[in-house]
């Protein structure tokens, strides 16, 4: 499929993803959104695609946010509606049961930040800044944000970043565990790409429920342990799964048929 604003192609199991807007710092409008929406709906029965990379066209911005024309003619109810359009994107991103990648080349603001917390795995350049800069626009962040940020740095550095704007560069991101890694700018697609290709190599059987064991972490405990054991029992069951003790018992490495 042809993309206005986006750029796929694939490479030895891995979907690379560009937002394609460079002359508006890959900003998210409306067809952006419809578009990552289509492409990730797709990729959930892509049997050629196994891992994600999603990354930003152009060397200043990953998304630096949403195009804020769009914002002003909003009112409450318009608002409540474009809020929960772009959640649905975003978790439709963050529930796909193949991980994805966020490679955050540059400016994360806003949504674009919202884009990166939605993905599984964040890998930034030294150039990366990120920040939820919604409350100087008197809103707040709305894909997301509030939720994600404070569930994965905790609600005091959350709500330090919302309710200032202030931006926060990419070693102090790594400190704060809003990233995974830090790379040099000439090195982060094939790190990323390199750290998809890991990923791909794995049996997808364990890799996908993985996924869906970890999500399941917001969870009270008990009901998370069910959910653990019941993936747990699935792998298991698995071809993989006796590929991989059998390689190992027998110092080789796995063949995995992934089924």
């Amino acid at each position: 499929m042809n993309y206005q604003t986006l750029l796929f192609s694939v490479e030895n199991r891995v979907g690379i993803v560009t937002v394609n807007r460079p002359d508006k710092l890959n900003a998210l409008n409306a067809v952006a959104k419809d578009e990552l929406r289509m492409l990730f709906t797709a990729l959930r029965s892509d049997p050629l695609v196994d891992a994600v990379v999603i990354t930003g066209a152009g060397e200043k911005a990953f998304v630096a946010g949403t195009d804020i024309r769009e914002l002003t003619a909003l009112d409450a109810a318009s608002g409540v509606e474009f809020a929960s359009r772009g959640q649905a994107v975003f978790d439709l991103i963050e529930q796909l049961d193949k991980p994805v990648i966020a490679a955050v080349n540059g400016y994360a603001l806003g949504g674009g930040c919202e884009l990166a917390l939605a993905c599984h795995l964040r890998l930034a350049s030294e150039k990366a800044r990120f920040g939820q800069p919604e409350v100087s626009l008197g809103i707040i962040p709305g894909y997301g944000g509030t939720q994600r940020l404070a569930r994965l740095i905790g609600e005091g550095r959350a709500l330090e970043m919302i309710l200032t704007g202030v931006q926060v560069d990419a070693a102090e991101a790594l400190r704060i565990g809003l990233v995974n890694k830090v790379f040099p700018p000439a090195e982060l697609m094939v790190r990323a790409l390199a750290t998809a290709q890991v990923i791909v190599s794995m049996g997808q059987v364990a890799v996908r429920a993985a996924l869906k064991a970890v999500h399941a972490a917001g969870l009270p405990l008990p009901e998370g342990l069910g959910i653990e054991a019941e993936q747990f029992g699935r792998c298991c069951a698995s071809d993989d799964f006796h590929e991989g003790t059998r390689a190992f018992l027998e110092k080789r490495k796995p063949a995995f048929r992934n089924r």
